[in-house]
């Protein structure tokens, strides 16, 4: 009957301990992200999201469909095709986020770009996204491309019919040379039900308002697809060397977005430069802006992305990337890294991040879709944002935390309860024997 006991036991004991590993946080199942060794989060992929490959040539390539996300990777030199069936009254987006692992090497001038073209070869738009002198190290990159439809009825990309998207990654031969994840976002937008305004308000401000006094916490996402939500305020958050922490906020038609980051006073000596990242990626994952060069020394620090103009939709005919990049209403996203050089000069951390956030003016009506705006629309949370987090509710990682952990803790009890019922069974059983 020892025997009997001891395996009773046993599977007590296992089953606190499966449990207690399930209840730790970053782990999956909880909030979707996997801690590395070092304690930064990896990007974490839409749960959602259908795997693809990618073909080497356009005559292979598998169809994305409007509204929905993909997961792939791509080598260095590669270049891999998708395809499109475009109608002639919608534009179409198409991102792609391209994710070196945590301890690989990058090297400044590594690139992904995302080309949409015709069916004949002829290029409709394209993006980059690039790996910068200040920012070479380890972090999501993504770029976008669109078939946009002008205001003239004539052009190049304006027929429906097939179209093509062309994904491409240069890599130095010297670094690592391993596939980066990709994850890829199709989107499509209405026309308009009348008319197509062409020119923006040019009188804008750009003097960022002061954002409300105190802070309150809130811990980023580690992706697009489970970003969490902010509104005009200050944010205080934990960062870890290498990490990328994922925000959104709503900007509606005729509001400006400012963003700025602080980095927290540390421990140590030494420099860092290019020490934190900040971007601003409008709703369908196109870059409005990036800045990285923050030199650090162990002071606070902060840094802040350039001003931009109001959403408009007229400013997709303007002659600048940002400007261009606020062509709609939606939620966009802010994303921070953080340098793992830091880790290296000030301690792995956690490191102390404060992010100012501000929606400034009044939401006008919009342009007037013909159809459902979709993703194109501030009132929009569609499944990918299911676990985001809502708008002004504080430390929403904090309570899924304490959620997962009270659902552990009954786990365990639970299963306890029952490994010791089966062991008092078993020894009712070895008594009658």
């Amino acid at each position: 009957m020892k025997r009997l006991r001891d395996r009773g036991r046993v599977a007590v004991v296992a089953a606190v301990a499966m449990c207690a590993v399930a209840a730790q946080p970053g782990l999956p199942g909880l909030a979707g992200t996997a801690r590395a060794a070092d304690g930064s989060s990896e990007y974490a992929f839409d749960p959602q999201a259908v795997n693809i490959k990618g073909a080497e040539s356009a005559d292979a390539a598998d169809q994305l469909e409007p509204g929905s996300t993909y997961r792939d990777s791509i080598e260095p030199g590669k270049k891999l095709y998708y395809r499109l069936e475009l109608d002639d009254e919608k534009n179409a987006y198409v991102s792609a986020t391209a994710v070196p692992e945590l301890r690989t090497r990058v090297a400044y001038g590594d690139e992904l770009t995302v080309t949409v073209q015709d069916s004949e070869g002829e290029e409709c738009d394209s993006g980059q996204a690039r790996v910068l002198p200040t920012s070479d190290y380890p972090q999501p990159l993504t770029a976008y491309a669109s078939r946009t439809l002008g205001p003239d009825g004539d052009g190049a990309c304006r027929e429906a019919g097939t179209y093509y998207v062309v994904v491409e990654r240069e890599s130095k031969a010297t670094f690592t040379q391993g596939a980066w994840g990709l994850e890829l976002r199709h989107l499509s937008e209405p026309n308009l039900k009348s008319g197509m305004p062409t020119e923006a308000d040019e009188d804008w401000s750009s003097e960022a308002p002061e954002p409300p006094s105190g802070a309150r916490g809130k811990q980023g996402g580690a992706g697009f697809s489970n970003a969490v939500a902010l509104e005009t305020g200050r944010w205080t958050a934990d960062i870890d060397p290498g990490e990328s922490l994922f925000y959104r906020v709503p900007v509606d038609w005729g509001q400006q977005l400012f963003t700025s980051a602080d980095l927290g006073s540390s421990q140590g000596t030494g420099i860092v430069i290019g020490a934190m990242t900040l971007a601003v990626y409008n709703p369908a994952r196109g870059l409005v802006d990036s800045t990285g060069s923050m030199s650090y020394r162990g002071k606070q620090k902060s840094l802040s992305t350039d001003p931009a103009p109001p959403v408009d939709y007229a400013n997709r005919f303007g002659s600048t990337a940002d400007e261009r990049a606020m062509r709609f209403a939606g939620w966009y996203y802010v994303r921070v890294s953080l340098n793992p050089k830091v880790g290296e000069e000030f301690g792995l951390g956690p490191h102390e991040l404060t992010l100012s956030v501000t929606v400034d003016g009044t939401a006008t009506g919009g342009p007037g879709y013909d159809g459902p705006a979709g993703e194109f629309d501030v009132s929009y949370n569609g499944p990918d944002q299911a676990d985001a987090g809502a708008v002004g509710s504080d430390d929403s990682g904090r309570m899924q935390l304490i959620a997962a952990g009270g659902i552990g803790m009954g786990t365990v009890l639970m299963l306890g309860l029952g490994g010791w019922m089966l062991v008092a069974r078993r020894r009712g059983l070895g008594r009658q024997v």
